[in-house]
């Protein structure tokens, strides 16, 4: 269904809010990021505070162009489609947020490989990149890119789109739970469709961006495939559990941002035309 047109949001304020929804995440959510990693790469989980969180302010500080980037793109692609003069429909919104992810990748897989690679080396950022470039040049840096647009794609779509759509049909069907708790299961059920669509992929990623020689795995779908053959679907779903709870809890912290900002904005313009 297309819903009653609202003033979208500015591309400044898109970028504003997804800085801000991207850093709240990353520093609420780091110590299920570090499991993640942990478990995925079969590296023993920190034994302190500081090892939990070791990577959460380059993290943060890079994750946030990411996700601004994530909203602005969705925002520019929806005014692009709508001319400002309608709502999207349902399947309009979440292809508008897939492009948007798929575009990221290409500042999300640098930082997600520097993420990774500071955990193993227990280097800093700068350090850490350093150390990359230098062992295979500065295209090392993108390695895993494919990957991560595909899973990008999905997650953005997940958060800016299936996320809404979800929550308004929750609201719809049973008015009476309210808009926090239709928030929280919309986000809920689109993270977890999200995280069992995308986390084989993350698997094999993150095994890839780790072994940064090529030695064992010269591409994410030689690391997919070698870790079936050797594993089975269970390895494929290693660490799935914090990426679901990790995930469902994004949706919900960007994507509550995001709306509390639009309607922010249009309750002020409503307000100044009266």
């Amino acid at each position: 269904a297309v819903v009653m047109a609202r003033v979208p949001l500015s591309d400044a304020e898109n970028l504003a809010v997804g800085a801000f929804g991207g850093i709240v995440e990353t520093c609420v959510q780091m110590p299920l990021i570090t499991f993640k990693i942990c478990v995925q790469d079969s590296r023993a989980l920190p034994r302190s505070i500081a090892g939990w969180y070791r990577g959460v302010f380059a993290n943060a500080a890079s994750l946030a162009p990411i996700t601004a980037a994530q909203v602005a793109v969705n925002g520019a692609i929806e005014r692009v489609i709508t001319n400002g003069e309608r709502g999207m429909s349902d399947a309009e919104q979440i292809g508008c947020a897939m492009a948007a992810g798929a575009v990221s990748s290409a500042l999300y897989s640098p930082v997600d490989l520097t993420v990774i690679q500071q955990q193993k080396m227990g280097l800093g950022p700068g350090g850490t990149v350093a150390a990359v470039v230098k062992q295979g040049g500065l295209a090392k840096m993108w390695r895993g890119t494919v990957s991560c647009a595909a899973r990008e794609s999905i997650y953005t779509a997940g958060y800016l789109g299936l996320g809404p759509v979800l929550t308004n049909k929750i609201k719809e069907a049973q008015p009476n739970l309210g808009d926090f708790a239709s928030s929280v299961l919309g986000a809920s059920l689109a993270g977890t469709f999200a995280a069992g669509v995308t986390h084989p992929i993350d698997t094999s990623k993150t095994l890839m961006q780790s072994d940064l020689s090529g030695s064992k795995f010269t591409s994410a779908t030689h690391a997919l495939s070698e870790t079936y053959k050797t594993g089975g679907i269970r390895a494929l779903y290693k660490g799935g559990f914090a990426r679901t709870v990790r995930i469902c809890g994004a949706f919900f912290i960007v994507g509550n941002i995001r709306e509390y900002a639009v309607n922010y904005k249009n309750a002020n313009l409503t307000a100044d035309e009266t």
